[in-house]
């Protein structure tokens, strides 16, 4: 048996920021990150379209990039202080992940971190409040999905909780927000978006219902993400519904070691973080070679590369074919081709290379990990990892 879980209502298109006038409750916590939308007016003007719905609003703002374990708890902590029937997320996946991740510390205060880590372990919420996410970024699509990000800076480790309990009830999905983005945000943010895609539709858990999402948002940000970097603002609206329906079919399939190579990297090093969409881009030519091993992975592979018109005339040349062109796509949007590249080479590569056993191997237990089409050992994970540093090809 499957299962296929979405939004109960996703509202889209330019002014769709207004349904917040129509939710129905008393009081709205609104979550925010470090200021765009403020600096935007969109903050503003959310508070005013709840106060319009006869709502009391407090506000919860700048959540960090890579929100942290500690962020999460301030803000479940306020929550349960104000009593909101009504969680309001707005920004980019960072403010969103982490307003879920306080909805379930809000609802059971007595829950430990370690309890969530587990995936699809949560405790059934909802009976205190309903969620509604407005995503300001064209990448994570965790406005759809059942998956939040939060990381513990004292390990140095990004921890994906997954449960559809955390799949928001509503979605506003307004391109105005993202017509914002500056250039190396609509590239990273792009990428994750492709990544998503990509993974949904060989994961070993795909189904008619996901195929038909992952491969149409694959062909969009094929066709939309340089315009969108470039400045297009008709490609970036289009960027944004992309990374909605990339989201929809990997909440759904999952995704694979891309994102959890990307997870165990992010904050494991002291010279600074990768960030996560220049992660998955950087890893993911590397991965689709690794993958390809597996036939039945090299045939999807070869699909995605005739739906998007990349020729080749076997599956061979197809999966080469792919793999050039996001190779292709990451130097168009200006995205370095291995961790030794990345700003200028703050990865310290002695530093890398003594973590390098561990973050395998955190890597291999990531939740992501299972639905990957072929699952590494601990010398072939390190082995990926050095390839990633180094920018090499997978032969193995």
């Amino acid at each position: 048996m499957g299962r296929f879980t979405l939004p109960r209502d996703l509202y889209h298109g330019k002014g769709s920021l207004e349904e917040l006038k129509n939710l129905k409750g008393s009081k709205a916590v609104l979550v925010v990150g470090g200021g765009s939308m403020k600096r935007f007016g969109f903050l503003d003007r959310a508070v005013e379209y709840l106060r319009a719905a006869g709502m009391e609003v407090e506000l919860f703002e700048n959540v960090e990039p890579d929100p942290s374990v500690d962020t999460v708890m301030r803000g479940a902590a306020m929550m349960q202080e104000f009593g909101p029937d009504w969680i309001v997320a707005m920004g980019g996946g960072s403010p969103i992940d982490a307003a879920k991740a306080m909805w379930a510390f809000y609802e059971y205060p007595k829950t430990s971190f370690e309890d969530l880590i587990t995936p699809f372990s949560f405790p059934t919420l909802r009976t205190k409040a309903r969620f509604c996410a407005i995503p300001s970024t064209s990448g994570t699509a965790t406005e759809v999905t059942a998956f939040s990000v939060i990381t513990d800076y004292s390990k140095g480790i990004k921890y994906p909780l997954a449960d559809f309990n955390i799949t928001p009830d509503v979605a506003i999905v307004d391109p105005e927000l993202a017509e914002k983005m500056p250039p190396k945000l609509t590239a990273h943010t792009g990428m994750d978006a492709m990544t998503h895609a990509i993974e949904a539709y060989v994961s070993t858990l795909h189904c008619d219902y996901t195929d038909p999402l992952a491969l149409h948002a694959i062909k969009m940000v094929h066709n939309d993400l340089k315009a969108s970097y470039d400045g297009d603002m008709e490609a970036r609206d289009r960027m944004h519904n992309a990374q909605c329906l990339a989201g929809m079919a990997f909440s759904n399939a999952l995704l694979g070691i891309v994102h959890s190579m990307a997870h165990k990297t992010g904050a494991a090093y002291t010279g600074g973080h990768i960030v996560h969409g220049c992660a998955n881009a950087m890893y993911l030519p590397r991965v689709i070679q690794y993958n390809a091993k597996v036939q039945e992975a090299a045939v999807r592979y070869a699909e995605i590369a005739d739906f998007i018109g990349l020729g080749g005339d076997s599956t061979d040349e197809k999966v080469a074919a792919l793999v050039a062109e996001i190779k292709k796509m990451n130097a168009s949007l200006d995205i370095p081709d291995s961790i030794k590249e990345y700003e200028g080479g703050i990865i310290d590569e002695k530093e890398f290379m003594e973590k390098l056993p561990a973050v395998a191997e955190l890597a291999i237990g990531d939740a992501c990990t299972g639905s990957n089409p072929r699952v590494p050992v601990q010398e072939e994970m390190e082995k990926l990892l050095k390839a990633c540093f180094y920018g090499e090809d997978i032969d193995f």
